[in-house]
């Protein structure tokens, strides 16, 4: 069922497994529980939410299949899976328990008859089923139909933690058996002691309860199921006669395959002929289609949304991008934050506490004088109307759904305790070059001679001619300059290079053309440009025609297009930001400047980066350290929390706590909003589950609460509580 992931680091085995057969919190302690006392087991996290076990262990002394005898013994069943293929996850997460179940269907045929008795009494009309029928139905329902509960509530007690299967199974029975008392010593009047209603509603109520979490956890919570519906199940691919329609399943690396607009691409790869714009944004968080034309890479899962192109198959299944992501979050989302381990200590000891108090109330009542139909009634109310699941269910079903949403922002949480801690991030240190820059020289201003009879357009166009004759780094920001203005490519013949300074070459109807530093071009800077900043700083290209200097380029690692707003964004979220580069004082002055940054550092080694990373945080700040080489690795491990560029430094990508897939520091925005937003709900999950308790009991131990209306407040609670997790689908991110 589901995906198992294996890495092996000497004795030390990774596992992940599927649990199925889990009601509550209290079973996911249950599991943990049993298997920390195995020798050979080194961690074990059960996400209730997500119905998962993690765990690592000795691979010496044990294997997976011991782990799911293991498993077993505590009455559940445990499925590992290979991580060959996206087929193992689709299958992991295709919906199971969503379907309404023929038992579910006649315990709610039969309470139907007790709840038109009910409010019949309601409107004043006191019918109800004769008390003989109403033993009979109860009686199937209590020892034939809630026959799971006292299953899982004998086998959790046999696990030494008793979990919500032990409060029902306790309240219902006592009532019966109670009303079952009452029916044959008071024949005559058994209508006023017997509560055959509340053990049969109860257990309606909670079975529903429980069909109605599942349905929201599968289709809901699980952002693997919408990942899934980007892979097409039907390729098109070449064959020696044509084009045939095959399963994904057939498709082989080196295949040609074709996509035409409305459908996905099938597997990562190169496009081979035609062009068409591309939507990737459920894979890297682009909201803009890209255009892909021959030679540029596509993506499993992207969308065509116009034109239509065939590509070669380099990368299929599991090995793609979209396969990387599926296995990344599967993972991230079976982990646990540290948050959640408050509630798994209150589930330990939860259910004990509720019977013993379900014990006082009953004593209580009946010793105060209230009789022994209102004690009975009172102590399984305390039972009923305790529910460990809202508790278990607050932080993983939050998490959940939050780490699916930044994945479809292009944000990677490695785990579940990465995304707590991002959220008390109050100061961010970026680096400069790849990260706040495109690490790569372009352009930034250009001057022309006030007496040139030459045009701007025209001096760059010549100097593109140039220097296509030169491998320099800064002839390719003059190249690709011209080539995004469309200019028309001209000849250069002749050419002659003197290296560090520049190259000359002839082109026809314009005679010698020279592009180098200003001393090659016999130029003098004049006073206006020494003036602006951005002059000092760049690199400067001169353009000389027959030896008459006819304009000049400054040449910069320029600002991202989406950086001064992620910025911004970044100070809206009052976050200190820091700038710490390796380039020279005055260039990292000038984007701070740009940027409105106040604290920034140049001329840093990665060690300095790393102690001044440290020092924010003796300071008492959370630090974020966001960086794409491996330069930045020393303080992306030393950072309380790290971002990594995907495609950067694999040592950048292993170190950090999450991967933003587009080198944008928007990214970081989003990861911040959403960390945020996340950890607010579960916060507002985890009040919700114990002001529901805390204000419940006390109610039902006096009397304000009936059984029935336990029941149906329980089964709710959970739901209140998935409810409110899905609120952060559609949160904002400002």
């Amino acid at each position: 069922m589901e995906e198992s992931l294996h890495t092996k680091s000497s004795q030390t085995t990774s596992a992940r497994f599927a649990i199925e057969g889990m009601d509550c919190q209290a079973c996911a302690n249950r599991i943990e529980k049993v298997l920390r006392r195995q020798q050979g087991i080194l961690t074990a996290d059960v996400n209730f939410a997500s119905d998962e076990l993690q765990t690592r262990f000795d691979s010496k002394l044990l294997s997976t299949e011991d782990i799911v005898q293991m498993v077993a013994k505590t009455g559940f069943k445990a499925t590992p899976a290979s991580e060959s293929s996206l087929n193992a996850l689709a299958e992991a997460n295709s919906g199971k328990h969503t379907s309404i179940s023929w038992r579910l269907a006649i315990i709610w045929l039969i309470a139907i008859l007790f709840i038109i008795g009910m409010l019949g009494m309601l409107i004043g009309q006191h019918w109800m089923l004769p008390p003989l029928w109403q033993f009979i139905l109860a009686t199937i329902i209590q020892l034939g139909f809630a026959w799971p509960f006292y299953t899982s509530a004998i086998k959790s007690l046999q696990g030494g933690v008793a979990n919500m299967d032990v409060l029902v199974s306790l309240g219902t029975l006592a009532i019966w058996i109670y009303s079952t008392i009452m029916l044959f010593n008071h024949q005559n009047h058994a209508h006023q002691y017997i509560y055959f209603e509340a053990s049969v509603m109860v257990i309606a109520f909670v079975s529903l309860g429980k069909y109605l979490e599942q349905r929201t956890k599968k289709q809901s919570l699980n952002s693997m199921s919408l990942l899934l519906q980007l892979t097409p199940k039907m390729v098109r691919k070449q064959i020696e006669n044509g084009w045939q329609e095959v399963p994904l399943s057939q498709i082989q690396t080196g295949d040609i395959l074709q996509t035409n607009a409305g459908n996905r691409i099938a597997a990562d790869g190169l496009v081979h002929s035609g062009e068409a714009w591309c939507d990737e944004s459920y894979l890297t968080g682009e909201s803009k289609p890209l255009l892909k034309q021959t030679g540029d890479k596509v993506l499993a899962g992207a969308l065509i949304s116009n034109g239509s192109i065939t590509y070669q198959a380099q990368t299929l299944g599991s090995q793609t991008l979209l396969g990387d992501m599926m296995q990344a979050l599967a993972q991230a989302q079976g982990s646990k934050a540290p948050i959640a381990r408050l509630a798994d200590k209150v589930s330990m000891v939860f259910v004990p506490s509720v019977v013993a108090i379900a014990v006082l109330t009953f004593l209580l009542n009946w010793w105060l004088g209230n009789g022994i139909n209102e004690a009975v009634t009172r102590g399984v109310a305390v039972l009923v109307i305790a529910c460990p699941c809202a508790l278990g269910l607050a932080t993983p079903a939050a998490m959940m759904v939050g780490m699916g949403r930044s994945a479809r922002y292009g944000v990677w949480f490695k785990d579940a305790a990465a995304l707590e801690r991002t959220s008390q991030v109050d100061t961010v240190v970026l680096d400069k070059t790849g990260t706040l820059t495109s690490g790569q020289p372009q352009i930034v201003a250009q001057w022309q001679a006030p007496e040139s009879k030459y045009s701007q357009q025209k001096i760059l166009q010549l100097a593109a001619a140039v220097e296509e004759l030169t491998t320099h780094p800064l002839a390719l920001a003059i190249i690709q300059a011209a080539q995004k203005q469309q200019l028309p490519t001209l000849k250069a013949f002749n050419s002659h290079s003197d290296i560090g300074q520049g190259t000359q070459a002839q082109i026809e109807g314009y005679g010698t053309i020279k592009v180098g530093n200003p001393a090659y071009c016999s130029f003098n800077i004049p006073e206006e440009l020494k003036q602006q900043e951005i002059w000092r700083i760049a690199s400067i290209v001169v353009v000389a025609i027959n030896d008459k200097v006819e304009g000049a380029f400054a040449i910069a690692d320029a600002l991202k297009q989406d950086t001064v707003q992620a910025i911004q964004r970044l100070k809206q979220q009052h976050i200190d930001i820091y700038i710490m580069s390796g380039d020279q004082h005055s260039v990292v002055e000038y984007i701070a400047k740009q940027l409105g940054i106040n604290h920034y550092h140049a001329e840093m080694n990665p060690r300095a980066k790393a102690e001044a990373v440290r020092q924010l945080m003796q300071q008492g700040k959370v630090v974020a350290m966001v960086g794409d080489g491996i330069n930045d690795a020393p303080a992306l491990a030393a950072a309380d929390v790290s971002f990594a560029m995907y495609g950067g430094a694999d040592v950048a990508t292993n170190t950090a706590s999450a991967t933003l897939m587009r080198h944008s520091v928007t990214q970081v925005a989003d990861a911040l909003a959403l960390a945020h937003a996340t950890v607010r709900v579960v916060k507002q999950n985890l009040f919700f589950a114990f002001f529901y308790n805390i204000l419940g009991i006390p109610l039902a131990a006096i009397g304000l609460l009936s059984p029935v209306i336990a029941g149906a407040a329980m089964a709710m609670s959970s739901i209140s509580v998935l409810l409110n997790a899905l609120r952060l689908k559609k949160s904002g991110l400002e």
